[in-house]
């Protein structure tokens, strides 16, 4: 089994480095019952489907698959009933870890969330000087969520 375990952060916009060129996400939701999620992203210039299974703390079963690209758009157009995130993605290396930087966009404009993803709960990690607040295990923070109270109405 695929295993998600990531923390997620604000961050401190006026402290940030400059960042490289980012690639942007746009990922529709498929309704489920339930807490799963089933989610098709486009990514730049590929495509993916992705199962992810209800968060206990910081972790979740996640299974993602590369689609092609218009199969991706196809869904999203389709099947998702308007149901998109959009956002810009950035990479970061602090220490030895990549560290994640989504910059919302349309109703989420201002949003700015810094993911690590790390290989066990307890694994240690260097948190850089531009994150100001922990806010994994929020639900509201979630993108599935951001769909439904979107950044813009808190």
């Amino acid at each position: 089994m695929a295993i998600e375990i990531e923390r997620k952060y604000l961050v401190e916009l006026e402290s940030l480095p400059d960042l490289d060129k980012g690639v942007y996400i746009s990922q529709g939701y498929i309704e489920t019952e339930g807490k799963n999620v089933v989610r098709a992203r486009v990514k730049g210039e590929k495509g993916f489907i992705t199962l992810k299974s209800e968060s206990t703390g910081i972790s979740c079963s996640e299974f993602e698959y590369e689609i092609p690209k218009a199969d991706a758009l196809e869904i999203i157009a389709t099947m998702c009933n308007g149901r998109v995130v959009e956002k810009t993605r950035y990479k970061v290396k602090v220490g030895s870890h990549f560290w994640e930087l989504d910059v919302f966009h349309g109703q989420n404009d201002g949003l700015i969330v810094a993911e690590i993803e790390l290989s066990a709960e307890d694994e240690k990690y260097e948190v850089p000087g531009w994150v100001k607040e922990e806010v994994s295990g929020q639900k509201k923070y979630y993108n599935v969520n951001l769909l439904n109270e979107p950044f813009s109405k808190w």
